[in-house]
Parts: structure tokens; C-alpha cells; sequence
């Protein structure tokens, strides 16, 4: 709203400081000053309020140090992140911007899907909460409208640069400053193709239709596998990320590097003279995520605030589910999804400790008789707590590998 409004103001009266909305940069630090201070300053009113209506966290016993301690922890705290993302990014976000667009309508559509698990758990007093179906339900729905709008939509598309033209150029700077999309057209050819990012290889562009044999058609095949893999990351990170939310600060804490990163690719594709430079591909608008980004970055840190250990609060699935979700949904609209195996580490290691622990529990009972652990107790985070380790040292642990796998996925920019 206030992009929009300073981008009329700086046209029609030339209003002095205006002209500075339309730098990403200057939005990017505004949305995550205004996140941060939404959550440190309102956090606390928040807390006191979900306290007030007895909206507690319901404690299994699973014989962990410290862990009964918590119960009665305020939760649903993710409805706070939620709300530090949404309010800056419709302050000075470009609302009509369809990457934009899309990030918004994830986090309201995960969100509420979260929001209704923690409410069954809550105020139903079901410990289940909502039932995995309804949940794979909406990843797959969100998964649907992600990977269909993201086909159809005329303006989501690739430019590929040709090599004859490098980063100091004339015309790509020329073409970087607005220029009219006639030209554009001149200078770098647009792709409709359902393409990603193979990490550590030269020329790193895949085309999801040579699987399916439509390199050059992209027909209705290429478009239901794109679908199928847009559902697969979506799914698959919103639920990891939820099993990382197991001890205080965990899944926020590891989350920011997560973030920042894809920040930083959304900025360098949306640039037609980073692009260029770095070889990869170039997505019209795409650098507008950069705001999305750095809000969620400060939505999470203004949340860490107060659930860094002792937790005064939890983020409850509402965060949680949204958290993973709104990650892989970037990752997917920047055509990085690859990187997330590495990016997110984290979060695939506690995944598959679950799948490693209930894969082999299951064998060893039908083989023995009696079923067998590889692990203490998963997810991941559990195991080390059985052995001793106090979850405050596994939360700064667990950050400081986030921190190194996200440099490592920094350098896939260069590395091939």
C-alpha cells in the first residue's frame, strides 16, 4: 500500500523521499525493521492475550529432561509470524506483483491450515489434532494452484541472456532500467518451460519436459510432472519443518539462514545484470521477493525473541506448517527447489531419522519379532536430548550447521 502510494505521489507531485519506495533495497530493510519490531514490541501483548483464553500447549510424556515443565506454554504462536510477514509486505511490498501474489496467498493458505490443527488440539481437546488426510489434502491443493499458476501465468516466465552479451554491456543495463518490453525481447529470449536449477553443474538449467519427452512442446505431460513435483517440495518441507518444532527455537532459529539465502537468489534473478554476470537463469519480478523475504527474516527473529529457551511461547502448527510451506513455495517460484536438500539440511535430517526409525522399527518387529531402534528417539533433536545434551546447546548447534550449509548453498553460485 505505501509502495503504491509513493510510486503515485513521486509521479504526480514529485514529492521529495518518494522516489526511494522504489528501490528494493530501501523496502527490503523497511519490511524487516517493521517484522522485527511487530514481533519484540506486540509479542509480548500476544502472549498475555493467548494466556488470558488458556490457549496452552498439551505436553506428552516422553520422559525428556525439562519437558513436562512446559506444559501450558502459550501456543499458536505462528498466528504472530503470520502477522510479522503479511503486514510489512502489504505495507511496502508491490502488491501487483504476482510472486508477490502467490507468497501471500501460501502463507494465509497454510496458515489456516495449521490454524486448524492447533485449534482441534486446543479447544477441542483432540491431541491428534486435524487428520494427516486433511492435511495432505491442502499441500497437495496449495501444490496444485502453485504449480498450475506458475505455468499459465503470462507473466511468470524465464529469459535466457545470450553469451554474446555480458554484464557490462550497454543494452542490459539499459534493459535493467525499465526498458520497454518490446526491446526486452531483442536482447534475451523468454521460456515458458517448466525448467530448474541443477546445483554444481555448468550450464545448470534442467527442463522437467525431457523426462516426459516435450523439451520443445511443454504440453499438458510436462505441466502434470511439474504439478507432481511442486506438490512432492511442498509437502515435503511443510512437514519437516513441522517435525523440527520439537525443542525451543528450533525451527525459527534454523529457518533464518533458510531464508535469507533465497532472498538473495530471488534478488540475484531478478537482476538482469547479476544474472548476466553469474550465468544463471534471469526471472522477470522475481527480485520483488527479496521484501517477502527480508520480512519473513525479521518475523522470525522478532519470534525467536520469545521462544528461544525457556519458550514463552510456541509457534504451534500454524508456524510451523507455514514456516516449511512458504519456504519451499519460494524456493519453487525461483526455480531453486534442488537446492533445498542442502539448504534446508535441517530439516531433512529430522525427516529422515523419523522415516529411518519407523522404516527399521517396522522390519526389525516382522523379522524378530521385536522391533529395534537406530536411534535414542526421533526426530533427530529427541535423540540427542536422550543422550544428555541440553536442547539450548542443540538449538545453537543446529543453527551453526544451518549457517554453514547456507554458505555452501551460496556457493553453488559459482561452484559447477
Amino acid at each position: 500500500m505505501l509502495y503504491s502510494l509513493a510510486k503515485y505521489l513521486d509521479t504526480e507531485f514529485d514529492l521529495p523521499g518518494a522516489g526511494m519506495f522504489q528501490y528494493l533495497s530501501f523496502r527490503a530493510t523497511a519490511a524487516i525493521i517493521i517484522a522485527l519490531l511487530i514481533g519484540m514490541l506486540f509479542g509480548g501483548k500476544i502472549i498475555r492475550l493467548i494466556s488470558r483464553k488458556q490457549i496452552g500447549e498439551e505436553i506428552r510424556d516422553l520422559g525428556l529432561a525439562g519437558q513436562l515443565e512446559k506444559r501450558g506454554t502459550p501456543t499458536m504462536g505462528g498466528l504472530l509470524i503470520i502477522a510479522s510477514i503479511l503486514i510489512p509486505v502489504l505495507l511496502v511490498g508491490d502488491l501487483s506483483n504476482v510472486y508477490t501474489q502467490l507468497m501471500i496467498g501460501s502463507t494465509i493458505w497454510l496458515g489456516l491450515l495449521g490454524f486448524a490443527d492447533d485449534y482441534i488440539k486446543v479447544f477441542r481437546k483432540d491431541k491428534n489434532g486435524l487428520k494427516g488426510v486433511f492435511k495432505i489434502i491442502g499441500q497437495v491443493g496449495l501444490g496444485i494452484i502453485i504449480g498450475t499458476t506458475m505455468w499459465l501465468h503470462p507473466d511468470i516466465v524465464m529469459k535466457e541472456i545470450p553469451s554474446g552479451i555480458n554484464h557490462n554491456s550497454e543494452v542490459i543495463a539499459q534493459s535493467n532500467a525499465e526498458m520497454p518490453a518490446d526491446q526486452i525481447r531483442t536482447v534475451i529470449d523468454s521460456d515458458k518451460a517448466a525448467k530448474t536449477t541443477i546445483p554444481f553443474v555448468k550450464g545448470n538449467e534442467f527442463d522437467y519436459g525431457c523426462i516426459v519427452g516435450e523439451k520443445d512442446d511443454n504440453g499438458i505431460a510436462t505441466w502434470l510432472l511439474y504439478m507432481l513435483v511442486a506438490i512432492f517440495v511442498i509437502t515435503a518441507v511443510s512437514n519437516s519443518a513441522n517435525l523440527t518444532d520439537g525443542i525451543d527455537g528450533l525451527a525459527t532459529g534454523v529457518s533464518v539462514p533458510i531464508v535469507l539465502v533465497l532472498g538473495a537468489f530471488a534478488w540475484l534473478s531478478g537482476n538482469i545484470i547479476y544474472a548476466g554476470y553469474l550465468n544463471f537463469m534471469y526471472i522477470p519480478g522475481s527480485g520483488e521477493l527479496l521484501v517477502y523475504a527480508a520480512a519473513m527474516a525479521g518475523a522470525l527473529m522478532g519470534f525467536l525473541w520469545y521462544n528461544c529457551f525457556p519458550a514463552q511461547v510456541f509457534m504451534g502448527d500454524t508456524g510451523s506448517l507455514t514456516i516449511g510451506g512458504v519456504i519451499a513455495v519460494f524456493a519453487l517460484l525461483i526455480r531453486k527447489e534442488l537446492l533445498l536438500p542442502i539448504l534446508c539440511g535441517i530439516f531433512l535430517a529430522e525427516s529422515v531419522s523419523v522415516i529411518m526409525q519407523r522404516s527399521y522399527f517396522k522390519y526389525t518387529k516382522k523379522r524378530y519379532g521385536e522391533g529395534r531402534r537406530i536411534f535414542l528417539m526421533s526426530p533427530l533433536h529427541h535423540h540427542y536430548q536422550k543422550q544428555g545434551m541440553h536442547e539450548s546447546k542443540i538449538v545453537v548447534r543446529s543453527i551453526l550447521v544451518g549457517i554453514l550449509l547456507a554458505a555452501f548453498t551460496l556457493l553453488t553460485l559459482k561452484v559447477r
